[in-house]
């Protein structure tokens, strides 16, 4: 079973950046498929990123140019490079892989 672990969680002003890591443990990390995805206090979860083991990435449009995913399959980790912060970004950000997903890091976007 692949364990994901985030990290990088925390406040920030609006217009700020920060950038949130992954670490699964797993031997076959780079064949995976993985994302990112946030569910904020009554809202839907939102796919916020995804990549592929080819590193084809996609976005959710409210997140488009100002987010950026990747991966480093030396590290067996996964980033979400997150620019130009608004308030409604605030959110439980998740870690996701096949079949499984992470504990979550907080991030809040507040003035």
């Amino acid at each position: 079973q692949v364990t994901l672990t985030e990290s990088g969680g925390g406040s920030v002003q609006p217009g700020g950046s920060l950038t949130l890591s992954c670490v699964a443990s797993t031997s076959r990390f780079r064949t995976l498929p993985l994302g990112w995805y946030r569910q904020a206090p009554g809202k839907q979860r939102e796919q916020v990123a995804t990549i592929t083991a080819d590193n084809i990435t996609n976005y959710a449009d409210s997140v488009k140019g100002r987010f950026t995913i990747s991966r480093d399959n030396d590290k067996n980790s996964v980033y979400l490079q997150m620019n130009g912060l608004k308030p409604e970004d605030t959110a439980v950000y998740y870690c996701q892989g096949p079949k499984t997903i992470g504990q979550g890091t907080q991030v809040t976007v507040s003035s």
